[in-house]
């Protein structure tokens, strides 16, 4: 019950909002899909998913690209009381997002966006698809930078970061101003900054990681439990900040485990 309520009140806030006549943005408004998928609205979390997907194979979310245009979308059924925050789509949630670096991008199963390597502006050259390797951890830790960046670094990340570095050095030991030793520092700060804007961001202390890893190697089924533990237990919380370390991590498992698949 207790969990219960504040969805009902979340709900009802949602409804007091909507103005009559007014439709979200579906998925069949804005992409070539068919079936349930088409009449689902876009949900803010699906867009943070793709987007993190984006960053752990293609380096970055792409501008102007599907995630892009996600994000719009959800943001106005947001703005419209048509869905939460929090919220994401069934179909996402249950099926899954995917991007290969083919590159084709999915939701539930089914092609919102195509990118081919190596293309010509015009069109002419051949297209030439590049294999995609294994997503290594300190990667991943890069994705989570692009994808949630703006988040003030926490104990949860800090915790998370430290076990991602341990699981590529084999050591319990913090490297004195290593990444983890960088994230705990943030964490600290951030815990006696009142102001949000002064407070340090994800993205300040993970991009350029996987220079700031000692080491670096594939990441494994193992090493997103571990990170997803860690920030979890740290936190408190019941699920994992979307696109953040232990999602990042966890999202690029799903990707080399699919490389992996023949």
């Amino acid at each position: 019950m207790s969990q219960e309520q504040p969805r009902r009140s979340r709900e009802e806030q949602q409804q007091q909002q909507r103005q009559p006549g007014v439709e979200p943005i579906k998925y069949g408004d804005v992409f070539s899909v068919s079936g349930d998928l088409a009449s689902k609205p876009i949900a803010p979390q699906d867009a943070a998913m793709l987007q993190s997907a984006e960053a752990a194979v293609l380096g970055q979310p792409q501008r102007g690209g599907p995630a892009d245009t996600m994000r719009a979308a959800a943001a106005w059924n947001e703005r419209a009381g048509l869905v939460g925050r929090g919220d994401v789509s069934e179909v996402a949630g249950k099926e899954g997002l995917t991007v290969e670096r083919t590159i084709t991008e999915r939701v539930a199963g089914q092609v919102i966006g195509q990118f081919v390597e190596g293309a010509s502006a015009t069109g002419g050259a051949e297209s030439q698809v590049t294999q995609q390797s294994a997503i290594t951890i300190g990667e991943a830790l890069e994705a989570a930078a692009q994808s949630a960046g703006d988040k003030p670094l926490d104990p949860s990340d800090a915790a998370a970061i430290l076990v991602a570095e341990q699981r590529v050095t084999g050591s319990n030991v913090v490297i004195p101003g290593g990444l983890a030793d960088s994230a705990q520092t943030a964490a600290a700060y951030n815990k006696g900054t009142r102001r949000d804007e002064a407070k340090i961001r994800i993205s300040e202390v993970l991009t350029g990681a996987t220079l700031k890893l000692p080491a670096d190697r594939a990441a494994n089924r193992h090493d997103a439990e571990w990170v997803m533990d860690a920030e979890l237990r740290t936190g408190g919380k019941k699920a994992a900040h979307p696109g953040g370390v232990a999602a990042s991590v966890a999202a690029a498992v799903r990707l080399n485990e699919g490389v992996a698949s023949p």
